[in-house]
């Protein structure tokens, strides 16, 4: 019996005349089949890359965040004489800092859309009773079949769905199935980066017409490089969230990820309203669940079953 690995090599090479004329044409005259058929859904499944980069900057994120959360507790609000301003601002930062470590735990951990590997072998594409015209595309990387607009990822070692672009903060693909929770990663930080900022220099100020002494816990120059660093840490993470946040955003409601973007790839998908991508990514239909990254979309496959009952 021969091995996965000389099977797929078979396949590779072409080899079976039984079922070269269905399964390799011209390129040409190559028909994808549907992704359902050839790829199996795991994004239920618990994920995680085990790459030394992608691991030591998901620990850096998380402890770039719980600095800020130190700075803003321990050097600006316990010490505030105004009760209401320190509950307020502590909630709100805090809420906003949950969320964004939540949206960053999924990213990381949900399979980004990962096609099954080693599935390249001559048994199972003649298993998919293919009709004529109709070919399948294969992944020599990963020995794997592969449906339109997947991409193989050399850090993941896998062909990723839609993917977008590898990612060593989340230390994972941003694919089909986790590109919401990458996107509300950015928002969150953007808007933890931004509320940081804000009262960093309401408290500078503060401190100016009161005594450093009684402005903070700590010594005046321990608080000044507190401040100085959370300042620094906040406006460039502001800048990189949002640049990133708008990018993927216009990404979804172009219908064209970053790799198709960089290749300039033909498209052969059909094209959809900015609507309809953007409720393919976050859920149909819209509601508050949009900003949850505890709510895992449908991927507009209840728009799209409406649609063919229509």
């Amino acid at each position: 019996m021969k091995s996965p690995v000389h099977r797929c090599r078979d396949v590779e090479h072409g080899r079976g005349q039984a079922w070269a004329g269905s399964s390799f044409l011209q390129p040409e005259q190559r028909i994808p089949i549907s992704k359902d058929a050839i790829t199996s859904s795991s994004a239920s499944a618990m994920w995680f890359i085990k790459d030394a980069c992608g691991i030591i900057c998901a620990i850096i994120t998380w402890l770039l965040v719980f600095y800020a959360e130190f700075v803003v507790l321990f050097v600006m609000l316990l010490p505030s004489k105004n009760l209401t301003y320190s509950i307020v601002n502590g909630s709100l930062f805090n809420v906003l800092t949950f969320l964004a470590l939540a949206s960053h735990l999924r990213a990381m951990c949900t399979d980004p859309g990962a096609v099954p590997k080693g599935n390249a072998t001559k048994e199972y594409i003649e298993s998919l009773q293919l009709k004529p015209g109709q070919v399948v595309y294969k992944c020599p990387k990963c020995c794997s079949i592969k449906p339109d607009r997947a991409h193989h990822c050399s850090v993941c070692k896998r062909c990723i769905r839609k993917m977008d672009h590898h990612c060593p903060w989340v230390n994972n693909c941003v694919g089909e199935n986790n590109q919401k929770y990458f996107v509300l990663f950015t928002m969150y930080i953007a808007l933890v980066s931004l509320h940081a900022l804000f009262m960093v220099v309401f408290h500078f100020l503060y401190c100016f017409e009161d005594d450093w002494t009684k402005c903070s816990s700590f010594s005046p120059p321990a608080t000044v490089i507190l401040l100085i660093l959370l300042c620094f840490e906040g406006l460039l993470f502001l800048i990189f969230t949002s640049v990133m946040f708008g990018t993927q955003v216009h990404s979804i409601c172009t219908d064209e990820t970053g790799i198709e973007q960089l290749k300039k790839e033909e498209r052969r998908w059909a094209k959809k309203t900015k609507w309809m991508n953007l409720r393919a990514v976050f859920g149909h239909p819209l509601s508050l669940l949009w900003f949850s990254p505890f709510s895992t979309p449908d991927h507009g496959k209840a728009e799209t079953y409406q649609e063919s009952n229509a």
